[in-house]
């Protein structure tokens, strides 16, 4: 990856790209699942979501090996799939990059009035 690339988030636009016409080979289940995850999983990435493109690309090929061995996504991922993100992020809660921005504001905002 170039620095262009990087500056531009083409590299990201070409690695979504990728994953998106491999999500679109699953089973109707599998590709509304795989909406929902996203949806969870984009509000804990960092300022750019670099962090989650190796998470995305682990947990399509979760769906994409069980959806070839014929498994339902009830099996696989459960009712729970929001808790099954917060599990990916390492733990419940994650932080997301506003969660952090807005603990910084808070800091600087006690400084500022002398607490």
């Amino acid at each position: 990856m170039d620095f262009w690339e990087k500056v531009t988030g083409a590299d990201m636009t070409k690695e979504l790209k990728a994953l998106e016409a491999r999500a679109k080979k699953l089973p109707a289940d599998y590709q509304a699942a795989w909406e929902k995850i996203k949806a969870n999983l984009w509000p804990h990435s960092n300022f750019t979501g670099r962090n989650l493109m190796p998470i995305l690309d682990g947990v399509l090929g979760l769906l994409e090996e069980t959806a070839a061995d014929g498994q339902s996504i009830q099996e696989v991922l459960g009712d729970d799939i929001k808790g099954f993100c917060s599990a990916l992020m390492g733990e419940e809660g994650a932080k997301s990059f506003r969660d952090k921005w807005r603990k910084q504001l808070n800091n600087n905002i006690a400084k500022k009035i002398g607490k």
